[in-house]
């Protein structure tokens, strides 16, 4: 897209709200965004204020060594940033970055209050847009465990095989994901704000126990061992699963399967689910045949990838064989319907490689496998 010529600032840029929406705002065509973080001098922060188009407010101190760095952090450096805009004559729209604890009497919440009543008041003074976010916890990759979240805090325990403590099982959270805050920052700047109760909100929010957060978590770690993908038709489960991969330490981001061999070739189940069956890796050595066999429910998919094959069918009870020719130079999918015996011959001098896809995954207490022979041969 074209950027429309804003220059946008961001600060709190090296953080983990910064950093993913400075990589959001690339990928849409955004060019001039100038990040100013604590390295940033006040001389470079004027020159930012002065020229930009609008300004995304995320700095701020959430765990400080001493309680007075909530002022300093989150309403001076909010009033300095306030007072370089208006100084410049500078009705650059502003949204800030504040929290729900603001709702609280705690420190850290007193002073993300007080840097939205600054927010506010500049907004009456200079008639410059102002948007203030209250977000509930943002978890997403980047973000830095141990620190001020349970969720990368959970993310990496469990994606490097240490134990969980849960010491509220009973806790309430409401979370938003990083991705979903960021497209509505960006919305928000190119005018399409969402309100509830006189804040901006993020379009989809979620809430979940602490338990239940921490038994999703494990779940996925235990996918690998029996190929399983987790239940990604629901939203939070689909976007705890993107973040829970992106905490997996950097060595073990790759995992065995279990390849059932013999002199044939191999055979190698790849994922399973619950409501999308099975995905599995079928490899034969050059004429050999497979399969034989045919079912009353289940149904398959062939696709061969690598080599070339024969593919044949005969309908139960009949004597006509229907045949395809495959090859993996010319990628095409073959059906195997219920009720028809069926094989695949390597009919190549290469291995033949063809990924199978079944509408349930093999249960061995019901397999649902006849053999048949296709041919008399």
């Amino acid at each position: 897209m074209n950027d429309n010529g804003q220059k946008i600032l961001v600060t709190g840029a090296l953080g983990f709200l910064g950093k993913n929406l400075i990589q959001e705002l690339k990928n849409r065509g955004y060019e001039t965004i100038y990040s100013c973080d604590k390295d940033t001098t006040e001389d470079e922060l004027k020159g930012y204020v002065s020229s930009a188009t609008f300004v995304f407010h995320l700095a701020g101190v959430n765990r400080p060594k001493d309680e007075k760095e909530f002022t300093e952090g989150n309403c001076a450096f909010t009033e300095k940033l306030l007072q370089m805009l208006e100084e410049a004559g500078n009705r650059a729209g502003v949204l800030l970055s504040s929290s729900t604890q603001a709702e609280l009497g705690n420190p850290y919440g007193i002073s993300k209050r007080e840097a939205e009543r600054l927010v506010r008041e500049h907004g009456e003074r200079s008639g410059a847009d102002v948007f203030v976010y209250r977000l509930p916890g943002v978890f997403g990759k980047w973000c830095r465990p141990n620190y001020n979240s349970v969720e990368p805090t959970f993310c990496n325990q469990i994606a490097s095989d240490l134990p969980v403590t849960v010491n509220d099982p009973e806790k309430r959270l409401r979370l938003v994901y990083v991705d979903d805050v960021v497209e509505a920052f960006i919305r928000t700047m190119e005018g399409e704000p969402l309100y509830a109760d006189g804040f901006c909100r993020v379009a989809v929010e979620h809430e979940v126990g602490l338990q239940e957060l921490a038994d999703i978590l494990t779940s996925f770690r235990k996918t690998r061992g029996d190929f399983s993908v987790p239940d990604l038709s629901d939203a939070l489960h689909k976007r705890l699963y993107s973040t829970y991969l992106s905490y997996l330490p950097e060595d073990d981001f790759a995992y065995d399967l279990n390849m059932k061999c013999d002199e044939r070739g191999s055979f190698t189940e790849f994922l399973r689910s619950i409501d999308c069956g099975q995905v599995s890796v079928n490899v034969a050595k050059p004429g050999i045949t497979k399969g034989n066999h045919w079912h009353h429910s289940k149904n398959e998919k062939f696709l061969v990838v690598k080599g070339e094959a024969i593919i044949r069918f005969r309908k139960i009870g009949t004597e006509e064989i229907i045949s395809y020719r495959v090859s993996g130079e010319k990628l095409r999918v073959v059906d195997i319907p219920t009720g028809y015996t069926h094989s695949i011959t390597n009919t190549g001098d290469t291995e033949l490689v063809t990924l199978m896809w079944a509408n349930e995954a093999f249960d061995p207490n019901r397999p649902d496998t006849f053999f048949e022979p296709v041919t008399e041969e």
